[in-house]
């Protein structure tokens, strides 16, 4: 992990730096804002920014969202100063941590606002196998296309190759092609010169030349759209890439894997996507399985979250109850392993008892029962099947929008109003549950008031 401290911290800086280093990143220094931007823009990269509270982390956030620049902003400062962290966090900063840093808490931030973690959890057989293969190609620099379903880790797999392989000492470094406009991903993938268009207020480094010596992922390539796969094809063959106004090619040394959850024939077939560059990505083909297809993990990865997002929430370690797991077992998973990972942070919050009982599990709305553990009966569906599955209202007859909003107002009740933690039971940002609660306040349902700790929104 990269993690760039931005400010002087009166003289914190160096011991902050210290426990970051000992969990494993990589650590620069920039000495205030603009400092800071200069360095990410001409490719240092960064996985983090802790910045001095004091500094305008508004001006920061504003500017990482205009260039485009995507990486988390925590706040750090000197006491527990209530004002400056509600400030900081208001000005888009994700978390504020006091200091002098707590080693603990400088971990758990690390671990929460990055979500790195090289440790692909697994037993079962399936699991076992595919990762026997990302080893063994590891080694090489054949370009490697994942497959798989939403939520399945394909990325997680993608950082588990790099870290196998030749170039695990150098960057790797991620592109959500989904996530970025079309008119912009161009810019973020090669680059662009100062001026070269409007906003261009720098020459900007990208994606293709910071991750030079390492190892560059395409998450969902498949979103693309036809005039960049060409230049990508390019890319890909000549190893050159051409920043936005600029008239030198730069030469371009990486791994390049490409990660997809749409069937990449059938876009070849329907026109979608380019068959050449297909040929070019499909150099090794790995399918991410599934998780209703490694039945065996469900247990170990319910586990894993269990004791993750207790220590995060400093909450006692709860052993899962047998019914919770026959429950977890029987589940469809549509979401795969995200949608376990949610799952199991909302159980560690409302859970009540010594054991996660059934009762805290609150699963997605109806993703159908695991084929693989627990078949469907033949003959007619009982009434009971067509309720939610925690036993609430009806599900047939009902809009998704209907049972969204249930959920949520039910969720909240549970919390007594607050909307930092209904929030994170609920796994949406907060800005996503206050949107939607002035939206219900609207049409009429009665919305609790929000509680002065929520306001503060301080953690730590």
């Amino acid at each position: 992990m990269r993690l760039i401290i931005v400010g002087a911290l009166n003289g914190q800086i160096g011991a902050a730096s210290k426990i970051a280093i000992a969990r494993g990143a990589k650590v620069g220094h920039a000495d205030d804002i603009d400092a800071a931007l200069a360095a990410l823009r001409s490719g240092q990269g960064a996985d983090l920014l802790m910045v001095d509270v004091r500094l305008d982390i508004r001006k920061l956030v504003d500017s990482l969202a205009n260039e485009r620049i995507c990486v988390p902003v925590v706040a750090c400062g000197i006491g527990n100063d209530q004002a400056a962290a509600v400030a900081a966090i208001r000005a888009g900063a994700k978390e504020y941590v006091p200091l002098p840093p707590d080693a603990e808490l400088i971990a758990a931030v690390l671990e929460a606002v990055t979500e790195e973690s090289s440790a692909i959890i697994h037993r079962d057989p399936v699991m076992v196998q595919t990762l026997r293969v990302a080893d063994q190609v590891a080694q090489s620099d054949a370009t490697v296309l994942i497959t798989g379903e939403s939520g399945t880790g394909k990325e997680l797999l993608a950082h588990h190759i790099h870290l196998k392989s030749r170039r695990s000492g150098q960057k790797f470094i991620s592109v959500n092609c989904a996530a970025i406009p079309d008119t912009l991903l161009e810019s973020e993938l090669f680059g662009h010169e100062k001026g070269a268009f409007t906003g261009a207020v720098a020459r900007r480094i990208g994606k293709f030349e910071e991750a030079n010596g390492g190892t560059l992922l395409l998450d969902e390539v498949t979103e693309m759209e036809p005039r960049l796969q060409a230049k990508l094809l390019r890319v890909i063959q000549e190893r050159i890439v051409d920043r936005l106004g600029g008239g030198q090619p730069v030469k371009v040394d990486i791994r390049l894997i490409a990660t997809t959850n749409r069937n990449l024939e059938e876009a070849v077939r329907d026109g979608s996507f380019r068959e050449d560059l297909f040929f070019r990505l499909n150099v090794i083909n790995i399918r991410m399985p599934a998780l209703r297809e490694r039945p065996q993990d469900i247990d170990v990865l319910a586990e894993h979250f269990s004791a993750k997002y207790a220590d995060m929430n400093g909450i006692a370690r709860r052993p899962i109850g047998p019914e919770t797991r026959l429950r977890l077992r029987a589940h469809g998973w549509r979401g795969n392993v995200r949608e376990l990972e949610n799952t199991m942070h909302r159980a560690v919050l409302l859970a009540q008892g010594e054991t996660i009982e059934p009762e805290a599990v609150v699963l997605s709305f109806d993703t159908g029962a695991n084929p693989a553990l627990n078949p469907a009966p033949a003959g007619p569906v009982s009434s009971e099947a067509t309720r939610a599955v925690n036993g609430g209202a009806p599900m047939v007859g009902r809009t998704v929008a209907e049972m969204e909003r249930d959920l949520i107002l039910n969720t909240l009740q549970h919390c007594f109003g607050n909307r930092t933690h209904a929030a994170t039971i609920l796994g949406i940002s907060i800005r996503t549950l206050r949107n939607k609660l002035k939206q219900y306040a609207v049409d009429g349902a009665g919305v609790m008031p929000v509680r002065e700790i929520d306001q503060m929104a301080v953690h730590g």
